[in-house]
């Protein structure tokens, strides 16, 4: 079956990307540019405000210029989400886009998913097929992102793991493609245009980050008692700390972790001095996603704060160990590391096992070829252009 595709003035398909976290934008900043570089592509990006501040100083530095920034209403989720949607849906109607881009599972990426559903314009959901199937683990991105597979028509999987879970969801393995993660691409392009690499002497520093929600109370301090410990039998061993502006993380932080010789507390990094830490780290202790799959790009273990993952190719791997916030065993896996020089090296990874830093490329050819035809090419008079539907 055919159907009329709408094309712009310049005979170029419009698509809208919808993103407002720091996170979306790191990962989909490759997809942006290799559309905007393409021949047959109008891509628009849309700023939803989710994550304020943070997420403009890296709009900048992906050198992001967004066409449409969206005003946040409220502080909650619900008035985030609720003024999120009715902006959405004027942004929709005021031109006749062939494809929405969401990434991940964030709030945004739902609202823009559930948006495009909505207008009957296809979803691609960057990033898809993560899954704990445990809807507390995280929450709320595992519903999410579950509910975004429900409804998009192109899921961009970052390994065939994440491929074969949405083929037992009932996804169609034509609808699938896997690219590797966007996370690399954006390292590739730090790394080359902004000189990341190992700049400390020796060992390097244990890098500490928390922020989940489902960590919040208890666990936090768990973990902070096992870092405090941990700096205490390794005084030579530097921590750098970047603690979360969340009062719920900073409070505990300081609390338990402000008084140690050997502990760095300090803000949040952006993302270039993020990835500079993580080349100059020996190890990372982190409940972030993200940190999974930066890290093994700078051959550094990670050892997960969590019970579970989304993405068990870090594990598969052995670049990364899940240890919880039981504050016994994070203390008995940093002593073994410290101390096995083997059992280290084997959590080295050879090669990040989330892509090789051309996922946006690939996604931008998908698209092409989806929407345009084999030669990726829309490059027809203004008005309308055949697409296989």
């Amino acid at each position: 079956m055919r159907e009329l595709l709408h094309t712009l003035p310049d005979g170029k398909v419009p698509i809208l990307i919808v993103c407002g976290t720091r996170p979306e934008i790191i990962k989909l900043a490759s997809v942006y540019h290799a559309l905007r570089e393409s021949s047959w592509a109008r891509p628009s990006w849309v700023h939803t405000g989710q994550h304020g501040d943070m997420a403009v100083q890296m709009l900048a530095c992906f050198n992001v210029k967004p066409d449409h920034v969206l005003e946040r209403k409220g502080e909650s989720l619900l008035d985030f989400s609720t003024g999120c949607r009715v902006q959405l849906d004027a942004v929709l109607r005021s031109k006749p886009w062939a494809a929405v881009i969401v990434q991940g599972d964030t709030e945004s990426a739902f609202l823009g998913a559930l948006s495009g559903f909505y207008h009957q314009i296809p979803v691609a959901h960057v990033e898809a097929g993560l899954r704990t199937y445990n809807l507390n683990r995280p929450f709320p991105e595992e519903g999410l992102r579950q509910m975004i597979g429900r409804i998009a028509s192109f899921h961009f999987a970052p390994t065939s793991r994440a491929a074969k879970a949405l083929e037992r969801e009932g996804v169609s393995p034509q609808k699938i493609m896997v690219t590797g993660n966007t996370v690399v691409d954006a390292q590739s392009w730090a790394c080359a245009q902004h000189d990341i690499r190992r700049r400390l002497v020796g060992k390097g520093h244990l890098l500490v980050t928390m922020h989940r929600r489902e960590n919040w109370g208890a666990d936090v301090e768990h973990a902070c008692a096992a870092v405090a410990d941990i700096a205490r039998e390794f005084p030579s061993l530097p921590v750098l700390f970047p603690v979360h502006l969340n009062p719920i993380i900073q409070e505990p932080v300081h609390r338990l972790l402000g008084g140690l010789a050997n502990i760095c507390l300090t803000e949040p990094l952006d993302y270039l001095a993020m990835q500079q830490a993580l080349a100059d780290a020996w190890l990372v202790l982190s409940d972030s996603g993200g940190l999974q799959e930066e890290a093994p790009t700078f051959k550094v273990p990670v050892l997960v704060l969590r019970e579970e993952t989304e993405r068990p190719e870090v594990l598969d791997a052995g670049c990364a160990l899940l240890v919880g916030t039981n504050r016994d065993l994070i203390v008995k896996t940093v002593r073994r590391l410290m101390t096995d020089d083997v059992a280290y090296r084997r959590m080295q990874a050879p090669s990040n096992p989330f892509g090789d830093g051309t996922a946006g490329l690939q996604i931008a050819d998908r698209l092409g070829s989806a929407l345009c035809g084999e030669d990726s090419s829309c490059d027809q008079p203004e008005g309308q252009v055949n697409v296989v539907a």
